[in-house]
C-alpha cells in the first residue's frame, strides 16, 4: 500500500512542475496574460473595484518586463504564476496568480514557498489589497508580517508586508 501512495506522489511530483518562464518569448507571454487576466479579474470582484490596475497591462508590457517570472505547471498546463525581482538582497513579489480553475489547490503556497527557499535574499516584500484576506492569511502562513499601510493614487487601500531571512 505505501509503495502505491509513493508511486503517485512520484506522478503527482512529475506532473506538477515549477520552471522559470521566458515571458519575452510571445507565447509565454500571451499564457502568462491569460492567466493574469482570469485571476486579476476574480480578485476585481474580490475587493470590489471595476478599474483594477493589474487587468490594464499588456501581454506586450510582460515580454518587456525586467522582472522574473515562474510558473506552476499542472499536465503541462501553465496554473500560476508568481513575478519576482531580487536587487541587493531583497526579494519583492510583483505579482502571485493562479487561474481560477487551479484556485484552492495550494498551488500559491507552493510557489512561494518556492521563492522563500530558492533564493538568498535579508528580507521579501509583498504588497495586497486590504480587503485581499485570502492573499493576506497565505502570506502570514508563510511568516509574513505587514508593516505599512497606504492609499495608492488609484483609491484601493494597500498593505506591504515583509519577511526575514537570514543569509
Amino acid at each position: 500500500m505505501n509503495e502505491a501512495l509513493d508511486s503517485n506522489a512520484n506522478i503527482e511530483a512529475r506532473c506538477s512542475m515549477i520552471t522559470k518562464l521566458e515571458h519575452s518569448n510571445e507565447d509565454i507571454a500571451n499564457q502568462i496574460y491569460t492567466i493574469f487576466q482570469n485571476s486579476y479579474k476574480v480578485e476585481a470582484q474580490l475587493i470590489d473595484v471595476l478599474d483594477f490596475p493589474p487587468l490594464l497591462r499588456s501581454a506586450k508590457d510582460i515580454v518587456n518586463s525586467k522582472t522574473d517570472f515562474y510558473g506552476f505547471s499542472d499536465n503541462n498546463c501553465l496554473a500560476a504564476i508568481i513575478e519576482i525581482v531580487i536587487e541587493d538582497k531583497h526579494l519583492e513579489i510583483n505579482s502571485l496568480t493562479v487561474d481560477p480553475k487551479y484556485f484552492r489547490k495550494g498551488i500559491a503556497g507552493k510557489l512561494i514557498s518556492y521563492i522563500l527557499d530558492a533564493f538568498e535574499f535579508t528580507e521579501a516584500i509583498v504588497e495586497t489589497a486590504v480587503v485581499n484576506k485570502p492573499a493576506i492569511n497565505l502570506y502570514k502562513k508563510h511568516g509574513f508580517v505587514e508593516f505599512k499601510r497606504w492609499t495608492p493614487s488609484h483609491g484601493i487601500e494597500k498593505l506591504a508586508m515583509s519577511v526575514q531571512y537570514a543569509i
